[in-house]
């Protein structure tokens, strides 16, 4: 799958002015995104053990550029949250996390993290939500963003403790969470087997979002529309190969919350110029690009659309509706979501004039 580069004479985007766009990001994991400063700081407080104390060298580690496959990306969380285990801890980076989104005009953030792994020193589960919670809920006073938070359930865990994690995705409705995830393995660990988990979200009306065809293939992402009613798919990088599902997934617009840097280093993809997302967007189906971790993959939103925009021939108004596609797909109240869309097309407008650009955004 060859990627086009786009019309030879199109102006190109510097990396400020996508920076300076209004972005939103959707899909990023709060144990894959803390700073590795921070990791350092708190394993000092509590006495963990890293590879290395180094900062650089512990940069370098955590940067993920040795993975084989999914399993062995996932493998870095043991260090991450070996310093999580503590509500200080989860506040802390759920704040700071929000403050780099910030720092590039990120305007909405939605952080996912499984609550369950943060409690192997005893946390209780209620804690563990309401620890980054507070920490978010600072750094929308500070810096207004807005955040919601994802609590993941995990496909390798049994179907018992992602009924767990679903009731307490409930019973923080309205008080900051705003869906219900399954993360973890896919290869061999099938979404349907925790579809109890996802019925019960969906009775109570709340919405759901699954990582589904980054280690496996189309089947997942059938498996999480279909049996376990996914409003959202994490990923959905094989979607491709099932032309049928595909047709599907672009009828209904289910959107797909895109990780370029993230499948390169997985081997989700062979190459970055082999992804999907252009196939995706030309064809019409809803995409936005996100981080996944911004620290094992070294990345920022305002990267992974420089990074579409140098090397698969994303038109800057093809950036725009993708970013506008991260804001229009938020899942926060419609009221809210449509005020935000109109803000985020008016300051890009705006942006457009400043750089004498005409197109409209649509």
């Amino acid at each position: 799958m060859k990627a086009r580069t786009g019309h030879p004479h199109a102006p190109r985007l510097t990396r400020e002015a996508i920076h300076r766009m209004p972005k939103a990001e959707l899909h990023v994991h709060l144990d894959g995104s803390l700073r590795a400063a921070t990791l350092l700081e708190l394993a000092a407080e509590q006495h963990v053990q890293l590879p290395t104390t180094n900062l650089g060298e512990l940069t370098r580690y955590l940067h993920v550029t040795d993975a084989h496959n999914l399993m062995d990306y996932l493998a870095r969380f043991e260090t991450t949250l070996s310093v999580l285990q503590t509500p200080e801890a989860l506040e802390r980076v759920a704040y700071e996390l929000v403050e780099d989104g910030a720092k590039e005009n990120v305007r909405y953030m939605e952080i996912r993290f499984s609550p369950i792994l943060c409690t192997k020193r005893g946390m209780p589960l209620t804690e563990a939500v309401e620890a980054p919670l507070r920490g978010m809920h600072r750094a929308e006073q500070a810096f207004g963003v807005r955040t919601g938070l994802i609590v993941c359930g995990i496909r390798n865990m049994s179907p018992t403790t992602s009924m767990d994690l679903a009731n307490l995705t409930i019973a923080f409705k309205g008080r900051g969470v705003v869906a219900f995830d399954l993360a973890g393995a896919e290869y061999n660990y099938p979404a349907k087997k925790h579809r109890e988990a996802f019925y019960t979200v969906v009775d109570a009306n709340v919405a759901a979002t699954i990582h589904a065809g980054e280690a496996y293939g189309p089947e997942s992402i059938a498996q999480a529309l279909h049996y376990c009613h996914a409003d959202r798919i994490g990923h959905g990088t094989r979607l491709f190969e099932d032309p049928d599902l595909e047709r599907y997934v672009n009828d209904r617009r289910v959107p797909l919350e895109v990780c370029v840097s993230s499948n390169v280093q997985t081997h989700a993809v062979a190459s970055l110029e082999t992804h999907p997302v252009r196939r995706y967007f030309d064809l019409g189906i809803v995409v936005c690009l996100n981080t996944d971790n911004r620290l094992m993959s070294a990345t920022t939103v305002t990267d992974e659309y420089y990074l579409v925009h140098t090397r698969l021939g994303f038109s800057r108004e093809e950036i725009e509706r993708m970013v506008l596609a991260g804001f229009e797909n938020a899942f926060m109240p419609y009221p809210e979501r449509t005020r935000m869309v109109a803000e985020a097309k008016a300051e890009l407008e705006k942006q457009r004039e400043g750089d004498g650009v005409m197109t409209v955004v649509r």
